[in-house]
């Protein structure tokens, strides 16, 4: 079995994941975040991340590898721990460019297609590019104050500005972001975690 969970930027796909995984005792799978390891371990390296080419290179040399836990996944660069630094405002700035580029989505998406079902599958196109036979899908949307809103809360940031960024963040994401035709989408704006998670348990278990 395979549930996919997509959504916008900060829709609050990770932490519904995360609940329905663990409800289910199966693990959850966040695709962002191996994108957001190519973007640390690039701008780390000084590496220009319009440059496709010399990421891949890298990352064939610096191989990441991405822990699937229902409580949280962790990624791993050899012996070091990427985890606590993927949502700096840095990778937050580049990720998208370094996700709009096909060979680093295939990247991605072999990494990902590798892993042993059953899982929930966490991203932008999980259930429409990765894994379009998930027999259960879902979509995660909220406008951009409200997730700004949410993301003030695990940064100092200001709320307007991390609301400029996110627009900006869905316009480079445009082409990723659709929901799957046989999605079930969900504003979460006026939704409390809990809700979320219990509506798209209900759907699976139904």
């Amino acid at each position: 079995m395979i549930v996919t969970i997509d959504g916008v930027a900060a829709s609050g796909k990770s932490s519904v994941s995360g609940g329905v995984a663990r409800a289910l005792g199966i693990p959850y799978v966040s695709s962002g975040l191996l994108y957001r390891a190519a973007t640390l371990l690039g701008l780390d390296a000084g590496l220009d991340l319009g440059d496709p080419g010399a990421l891949l290179a890298h990352l064939g040399t610096h191989p990441v590898r991405l822990e699937p836990l229902a409580e949280g996944n962790r990624v791993w660069q050899a012996d070091r721990e990427l985890t606590d630094d993927l949502h700096s405002t840095r990778v937050d700035k580049g990720v998208s460019v370094v996700a709009a580029h096909p060979q680093v989505r295939a990247w991605v998406d072999d990494q990902l297609r590798a892993l042993p079902e059953p899982f929930v599958a966490e991203g932008r196109d999980m259930g429409t590019a990765v894994f379009p036979h998930a027999q259960h899908k879902f979509y995660l949307t909220a406008s951009a104050r409200i997730r700004a809103e949410r993301r003030a809360k695990e940064r100092p940031d200001d709320i307007p500005d991390i609301e400029a960024a996110l627009i900006r963040r869905d316009e480079l994401d445009a082409n990723q972001i659709a929901p799957a035709a046989d999605a079930q989408v969900l504003d979460t704006g006026p939704m409390t975690l809990d809700e979320v998670i219990t509506t798209i348990l209900r759907a699976v278990r139904a």
